[in-house]
């Protein structure tokens, strides 16, 4: 039986580098994304805009069937508040190590079938085949760079909660009204038929 082809979307940054030609030295990438690609990363991720995003990276061959990826991104990410919702930029500049190893199967949880992460720092990702997307490795960089809770400057929760309206409900001043008051009102209050 054939074997399936990955019908996995193209990156939006993709730069393919051809590990058997590289033979067994290293090879160096300048990716500066071009205005499409920033727009394309940051609808796939979210931003309201990514500018100047550039990265410097390094793709090494080592014996064992071991490709190390070494990489520095810098750029500016434009992203909502997540109080205000009004932008917040990061300046960009992050730098990342990836292992791949040929060869490697991934581990399984027996019970469930899903693959197992491995909690060490420079853990081995599985390596398939000759060709490496190091533009996808790059985005995939991006987005772990990028603050998961952007806030801007100043900005405090009690800044965007309504407010009270008309001071506290029902109750003796300062007094707190139970949540299962009302029902503490109908065990007191006596049956029908009894």
């Amino acid at each position: 039986m054939p074997e399936e082809i990955d019908n996995k979307e193209k990156s939006e940054i993709e730069r393919i580098v051809d590990l058997a030609r590289m033979g067994r030295s290293s090879t160096a990438l300048d990716i500066v994304a071009t205005e499409s690609e920033c727009q394309a990363l940051a609808k796939r991720f979210h931003f309201l805009d990514l500018k100047g995003f550039a990265a410097r990276v390094t793709v090494d061959l080592r014996p064992g069937g071991q490709v190390i990826v070494e990489g520095r991104l810098r750029g500016k990410i434009v992203q909502a508040c997540v109080l205000s919702l009004e932008p917040v930029t990061q300046d960009l500049d992050d730098t990342f190590r990836i292992v791949f190893k040929e060869n490697l199967a991934e581990e399984r949880d027996p019970e469930s079938g899903e693959a197992v992460l491995n909690a060490q720092a420079d853990a081995p990702e599985p390596l398939q085949g000759n060709l490496l997307d190091v533009g996808e490795i790059v985005a995939e960089q991006l987005s772990l760079a990028a603050d998961p809770y952007p806030r801007r400057a100043g900005v405090k929760l009690e800044d965007v909660l309504p407010k009270a309206k008309g001071g506290p409900r029902r109750g003796a001043p300062g007094q707190q009204r139970h949540p299962f008051a009302g029902l503490a009102a109908l065990r007191d209050k006596p049956r029908r038929g009894r």
